[in-house]
């Protein structure tokens, strides 16, 4: 295979698991969410459900001004509240509502399944290797090498 083509099937996959993650969100009647929130949801539900702004940024590598549009918009939506701690007001952190802590199951059920198509026919090995690449990939794009 050409190398040139890398960039095209990185894309289409992409896209094709976007598009999977939105079909499986409606299914679940989830359909107020969208996939570029699932990164935020799963952080805080592996976090007790209460991070700062700042450690969501650092989990998922997302700028503050990203962020901030993101969480806005799940709060607007009830699945998550702003709050201010209390030793440190210029801090605020992310905290899962009851309906945000509602949808984890249901949630976790979509990534599972996202996960099992994606590496559906890969051997452990294959899995391994491919993570590793496209770690590897990933890191070679860091601004700061």
């Amino acid at each position: 295979m050409n190398d040139k083509y890398i960039v095209y099937f990185i894309s289409k996959t992409k896209k094709k698991m976007t598009e999977f993650i939105e079909r499986e969100l409606k299914e679940e009647e989830l359909d107020d969410l969208v996939p570029s929130y699932g990164n935020i949801l799963t952080v805080l539900y592996d976090n007790d459900g209460k991070l700062s702004m700042k450690e969501i940024g650092e989990l998922i590598g997302k700028d503050k001004s990203t962020i901030t549009v993101l969480i806005n918009k799940l709060s607007k939506l009830g699945y998550v509240e702003k709050e201010k701690c209390q030793e440190d007001r210029r801090v605020t952190y992310i905290v899962l509502t009851e309906k945000g802590k509602s949808i984890e199951d249901k949630f976790n059920d979509i990534s599972k399944k996202v996960y099992l198509t994606a590496y559906k026919n890969f051997s452990k090995e294959e899995k391994d290797i491919f993570l590793k690449l496209l770690k590897k990939m990933n890191n070679n794009f860091d601004l700061n090498k």
